[in-house]
């Protein structure tokens, strides 16, 4: 009698042992690149992760409105991060109850732990940027019902990316939206607190009204700073949310997009590609990081309905890489076969949008790379990647 017992529990074993491995193969694993230009893999810290959660108890009186407002009640997602001062300060952005997104700051001092500042450092506003930032059903006198009308009412400033100018200003791309389009705009900054807005990227009357978002402007790494990198005398700049396409500026302020002569259309320097992980769309993370090897650009892709990488659910988000020439930034050198960091934690599968890992910060801070993301368009996480080892 125990001998049959004991087979039968070796044979259950196995047979556990085979299921277990079984399913293990259809779990997508991130795929670390084996070219020398990219980053070979970012680790997320489980201990601490999500470093960022929405708080309902910050309070923010709107300029607009003159209305009290729990300014990040309902989500906080998609960072950018700056060193300044031996300090990370991550700005990120927060969504009230209805959909407004405001951008907030949370200053560390070891780039995991943060602490927030009780008020938003950039918002919608009785500027000139209203009407681009403010719902225009607002703007109408319209009053907000989440339980009627869920979406009807998000607008605001989303998805901050910043690198410093040359000579010490912060320089800030973000998206303006008022309900209906969202407009790629610029701000600068001495101190990351104070403001000034400069208006659209695309500014000009044919390209003004167009869908844009994503701004990542071409830096270097110098000490700990990311810098603005001029390259044959401008600035350069990937952005879009469908393709990847390029502008160019002398000043970081005024912007021109890169479009054919003989038709006018924006030129695309990256697309989706069927059967991969970015399949429905593509779009820049962080800034695009000038280096020896070329320009790497860290962009999130989006998994389509079908011809998509059947490893990931529909509409996935996950980060590859590319790598673009460093003296014709415009022409794509190389670009990763698959993913490197994609949606695994609970908090990255569900949330406001489901199956999210959006990058969007990147630092050099204490001899590693900090990458920050928004999980499920609901919290913020960090991946690190240490140079040395």
């Amino acid at each position: 009698m125990k001998k049959t017992l004991f087979i039968f529990f070796g044979i259950t074993l196995i047979l556990t042992s085979f299921i277990i491995l079984t399913c293990q193969d259809n779990v997508p694993v991130a795929e670390s690149t084996e070219t020398g230009w990219a980053f070979p893999y970012f680790e997320k810290v489980d201990s601490l992760n999500p470093i960022l959660q929405p708080a309902k108890e910050l309070i923010f009186q709107d300029p607009i409105s003159k209305e009290l407002v729990h300014w990040e009640e309902r989500n906080v997602l998609n960072p950018t991060a700056v060193v300044r001062n031996d300090s990370v300060f991550l700005l990120y952005r927060a969504q009230d109850i209805n959909g407004t997104s405001r951008i907030g700051m949370a200053v560390s001092i070891d780039g995991l732990r943060f602490n927030k500042l009780p008020e938003p450092v950039f918002y919608p506003d009785n500027d000139s940027m209203l009407e681009r930032e403010w719902n225009y059903k607002k703007l109408e006198g319209e009053k907000a019902n989440s339980e009627t009308c869920y979406f009807c009412y998000f607008d605001g400033v989303e998805d901050p990316r910043i690198v410093e100018s040359p000579d010490g200003n912060y320089i800030m791309t973000y998206t303006s939206y008022d309900g209906k389009t969202a407009r790629l705009s610029l701000a600068s900054s001495p101190d990351l607190r104070n403001w000034d807005k400069h208006g659209l990227i695309l500014k000009d009357s044919i390209h003004e009204n167009t869908w844009s978002k994503a701004g990542a402007i071409v830096a270097e790494l110098i000490d700990d700073r990311l810098v603005a990198k001029k390259i044959n005398g401008k600035y350069w700049m990937y952005y879009g949310d469908t393709s990847i396409f390029m502008a160019t500026s002398e000043d970081l302020i005024n912007w021109e997009p890169a479009v054919n002569e003989e038709s006018g259309n924006r030129i695309a320097v990256l697309n989706p590609r069927m059967g991969k992980f970015d399949s429905r769309l593509v779009e820049p993370g962080p800034y695009a990081l000038y280096k020896e090897e070329g320009i790497l650009l860290i962009y999130n892709g989006s998994n389509a309905a079908n011809f998509n990488d059947p490893k990931l659910p529909k509409f996935t988000y996950a980060a590859g890489q590319a790598l673009f020439d460093k003296s014709r930034p415009f022409e794509l050198k190389d670009r990763s076969e698959s993913f490197f960091i994609f949606p695994d934690k609970p908090y990255e599968k569900v949330g406001e949008v489901n199956e999210v890992c959006f990058v969007e910060g990147l630092i050099y801070f204490k001899e590693s790379w900090f990458l920050y993301y928004g999980t499920a368009d609901s919290k913020i996480a960090v991946a690190t990647y240490d140079n040395n080892n």
